[in-house]
């Protein structure tokens, strides 16, 4: 019986070898606390960059990535992208099964071959190679491999051993080969805690073994500050065949205004008298200014020109005023060359703009996604946002707001700093004149005035379809209000002042509840705030609150003949490092209540040990943003 099962035994075994034909590839050999919270894991990952000279490098890669889910299809990253000035070399691509059978195989004309940016950009050649696979069955792993040659070597790849949460790493290697010996300089991030090591001393070559998933965690620092992460930048370098330098930022900024931006700022002689004339009679600088920005915001619409050198060089400003569009260096440089032709001094500025980052002051590279303007204004910094149509003068939103900048100027790159809006400068009062019918409904009239980013939030719907409008405020403002209805709005855009205020009457049915002797009324019907953050066990990262506000609500409800205004509850106050919140309901007459509430949120970053306080403060809020009073019926 023994041999019998020793021998069945071994038949399997060699069934299980020959059909799985890779072992180093079978999902039940990654270690488990390695999938442990990851939805993919990379089991290898090799990038090789050999730099032969400043205009020629190499870069070789392979990717062996097992997806665990269909969360992890996403982390596949079995792509390749190129362009005029990148060839790509090789390139495959293997499927296979979680026993390691190799179930597809993608060769290089496989790939499926598109355009790398979206239907917004009129012209750009950069492309983007990748496979299109449609999974049955989970676990499976891709085995990626590409190699491309490019002759710019402005942008050599950086090195992230753990690009994403829900994702672990079984081995990631990282290795440059400059036989020339050509100046770099590198820049090691969030290493620390990290099993990585410097494989030598005498090349760049790193090797990280063993990271376990990172868990997302709501209310947190970046991703990109958790995770480690390597710059590496030559000091003399090629941009789509032109030669540059930038050991410190004033070089690079000197290099940037000289090869890319100098000598595109030409107009035509009817377009330069049509400026000036724009500003007869004005001696101040900021608002000759003004009359280029809206002059600009009228003629011009941005659109996505990815031409000159990789996307970095813009059109020329005559190309500009011809066409009347450009993307957002065509449009600063068109609003530049305007304003010097009326007298006012602007730079080029390049920054990273939506999500929130800094240009590395310590480390001069090719940095950034987005172009604005910067009029110096005798050190008081006036900031242009040129692709927007709508934008008032001088205000950036949380696009680009408080963050590190480069500004180009012909001495050289200077790092500033955008405006920021914080804590009570994004205000919005609310104030509503609410009358309360005997059959618990409502009509009211709403006048919201907004600052700040609460500004920038808002002020957009002025422009929308009324059934868009309806939708805003039924669907997103004021959902938690069935059977609301808009009977008016209104709206005033100073954009002097950046200041937007909306006037809005509505009725609601049925919102209070009836019973024989009461009426169960909500105080805060136009603007509850009830977030709470997540509840964690452990928490791993720190607090950050992205970005503070301030609200002012101011109610007076009317109440219906045959009520009479009862017990009010007392004046409830909370304050702590976070913010504070102060809610009170009072009696005006017998037939008139007045509510108030005003709720101050602090941007700031926070020990995680401060994340349960925090949640707390919260829930607290919550509670008291669902008051409710009973109205005793006569």
């Amino acid at each position: 019986m023994r041999n019998k099962i020793a021998c069945l035994s071994l038949i399997l075994f060699c069934s299980f070898f020959t059909y799985a034909q890779d072992l180093t590839l079978v999902a039940i050999g990654i270690p488990a606390e390695l999938t442990k919270d990851a939805n993919a894991v990379v089991r290898e990952s090799y990038i090789e960059i050999n730099i032969e000279a400043i205009d020629e490098m190499i870069v070789k890669e392979r990717r062996v990535t097992t997806v665990l889910n269909k969360l992890g299809n996403k982390h596949v990253g079995a792509y390749a992208s190129y362009d005029n000035d990148t060839k790509i070399t090789s390139l495959s691509a293997k499927v296979y099964n979680s026993f390691g059978k190799e179930i597809k195989k993608f060769s290089k004309g496989k790939f499926t071959d598109v355009s790398a940016v979206d239907g917004g950009t009129l012209y750009s050649d950069s492309r983007v190679k990748y496979i299109e696979y449609t999974p049955t069955e989970y676990p499976y792993t891709i085995v990626f491999e590409s190699e491309y040659k490019t002759s710019s070597t402005g942008f050599i790849p950086k090195w992230y051993p753990q690009n994403s949460y829900y994702v672990s790493i079984q081995k990631s290697e990282y290795k440059i080969n400059n036989p020339n010996n050509l100046e770099a300089r590198i820049k090691e991030q969030n290493f620390a805690g990290f099993p990585i090591k410097k494989m030598s001393d005498d090349t760049i070559h790193y090797q990280a073994e063993n990271m376990p998933a990172i868990e997302y965690e709501r209310n947190s620092i970046n991703f990109s500050e958790i995770s480690p992460n390597l710059s590496v930048v030559l000091n003399q370098f090629t941009l789509k065949g032109v030669s540059g330098s930038g050991t410190d930022w004033k070089e690079f900024g000197k290099w940037m205004n000289t090869k890319l931006i100098q000598g595109r700022t030409e107009l035509t002689p009817a377009t330069i008298e049509k400026a000036k004339s724009l500003v007869v009679g004005i001696d101040n600088d900021i608002e000759k200014a003004k009359k280029i920005y809206e002059f600009v915001q009228n003629k011009t619409r941005y659109i996505s020109v990815q031409v000159g050198i990789g996307g970095w060089e813009p059109i020329d400003a005559n190309e500009v005023d011809k066409m009347g569009y450009g993307d957002c260096k065509g449009l600063t440089n068109y609003t530049k060359a305007l304003l010097d032709v009326v007298g006012v001094e602007s730079y080029h500025t390049l920054v990273y703009a939506k999500n929130r980052k800094d240009i590395d002051k310590d480390f001069s590279s090719i940095q950034g996604n987005h172009m604005i303007l910067n009029l110096p204004n005798n050190g008081n910094d006036v900031w242009l946002e040129c692709t927007s149509q709508t934008m008032p003068f001088g205000f950036l939103g949380d696009f680009t707001d408080d963050r590190d900048v480069l500004v180009i100027t012909p001495e050289g790159g200077i790092i500033k700093r955008t405006p920021s809006y914080k804590n009570e400068t994004n205000l919005q009062t609310c104030k509503a004149d609410i009358k309360l019918d005997a059959n618990g409904n409502i009509e009211a009239q709403i006048e919201t005035i907004s600052k700040g980013v609460q500004y920038d939030n808002k002020y957009h719907i002025e422009s929308y379809a009324k059934d868009d409008l309806e939708k805003h405020y039924k669907s997103n403002r004021w959902s938690y209000n069935n059977n609301l209805e808009i009977k008016s709005t209104s709206f005033v855009n100073d954009k002097n002042n950046v200041v937007f205020t909306e006037k809005v009457n509505v009725t609601i049915a049925d919102y209070a509840s009836i019973t024989a002797n009461e009426l169960l009324l909500r105080v805060n019907v136009f603007n509850k705030d009830t977030f709470v953050p997540k509840r964690y066990r452990t928490r791993n990262y720190p607090l950050q609150i992205n970005r503070g506000y301030k609200d002012i609500d101011e109610f007076t409800i009317t109440i219906p003949d045959g009520y009479k205004i009862n017990m009010l509850p007392p004046k409830y106050e909370i304050t702590n490092k976070f913010g504070s919140y102060t809610v009170e309901v009072k009696k005006v007459d017998d037939k008139t209540i007045a509510y108030h509430k005003t709720l101050l949120i602090k941007e700031g970053t926070f020990p995680k040990e401060d994340y349960k306080l925090y949640r707390k403060f919260r829930k607290r809020i919550a509670k008291q943003e669902n008051l409710r009073i009973a109205l005793q019926k006569l």
